[in-house]
């Protein structure tokens, strides 16, 4: 039997069912532009079927919109893909074990999480302990703000390769059915290791090689020609893969920054209360002055 999706647990890949429901959203966000850049071909073909299907999806916005497909991102390091792969609803199902109990890893505002099975070149789904483990995510269909933030994912992460990133493999969009596949993160979220009972603690030296990870992770971010905000850093957004090696997670909130001689981009308050930096929850405006770059990680 499928799993319902109704309880909440902390494990690989699976994101906090608390720190997922962007309790600072406001609503509005009329700063957004519109940029006239063009991606890579491989890139670009990986969303023009969600630019179609969002222009007649009620739950949808204009990927143009959210200024992310058709910007050009160049890296100082790291690279952009050539493409997801576009999964069908049954692959992810058979992948699944049509997302039984036994798959089930966490569950998140965004939706649930799943633990998957698919072929290391094909991608095609696989018994369990065949092939490659990856963490599937499955949208709730009654979020229409889910969907904003599955279509933001698929927007960067379709555009963005960095070891400090997760990888994100590829997609499924049938009908209501949203889905996102990713690498599994073997040691699940940071956030597991800070707090939840029962958990070795994480030694001192270790934390350290975590927070330069994440700083790696950000500095790439906004070391882009279009620089990127996350927007909503925290612990249960960093995964740990077997070594402890950390990689962020969830782009659902990022956005593009301030391009130009602009310093700042007007923007709804969003993030998580407690790690959103105050000053930015105070104007809505994150900065790109060195001095004020903790307002990056909102």
């Amino acid at each position: 039997m499928g799993n319902q999706c109704g309880r909440s647990s902390k494990t690989a890949n699976a994101s906090s069912s608390h720190g997922s429901k962007n309790p600072l959203s406001m609503d509005g966000d009329s700063s957004l532009k519109k940029s006239s850049k063009k991606t890579s071909t491989g890139s670009d073909n990986s969303v023009a079927q969600l630019k179609r299907e969002a222009s007649t999806n009620q739950k949808s916005f204009n990927l143009d919109y959210h200024n992310a497909a058709t910007t050009n991102f160049s890296e100082k390091e790291g690279s952009k893909t050539v493409g997801l792969k576009s999964f069908s609803l049954t692959d992810l199902k058979n992948a699944t074990k049509n997302f039984s109990s036994t798959s089930y890893l966490g569950e998140g505002g965004f939706g649930c999480v799943f633990k998957g099975w698919i072929d290391e070149h094909t991608y095609a789904p696989t018994k369990a302990g065949t092939g490659i483990v990856v963490a599937i995510k499955k949208l709730k269909r009654e979020s229409s703000q889910g969907y904003k933030e599955w279509l933001a994912e698929v927007t960067y992460l379709s555009q963005l390769r960095h070891e400090n990133l997760v990888k994100l493999i590829g997609y499924c969009s049938e009908a209501d059915s949203k889905l996102l596949v990713y690498e599994y993160m073997q040691k699940g979220s940071l956030e597991n290791h800070l707090f939840k009972r029962g958990v070795q603690p994480i030694p001192w030296a270790t934390r350290v090689r975590i927070a330069i990870d994440v700083a790696r992770g950000l500095s790439f971010l906004h070391g882009l020609e279009t620089q990127i905000i996350f927007r909503d850093l925290k612990a249960s957004n960093i995964l740990l893969d077997t070594d402890f090696n950390a990689k962020l997670s969830d782009f659902g909130l990022a956005r593009n920054g301030p391009t130009g001689d602009k310093s700042h981009v007007s923007t709804r308050v969003v993030g998580t209360r407690g790690y959103a930096a105050p000053e930015y929850v105070a104007t809505g405006k994150p900065h790109s002055n060195a001095n004020k770059c903790t307002t990056w990680t909102c």
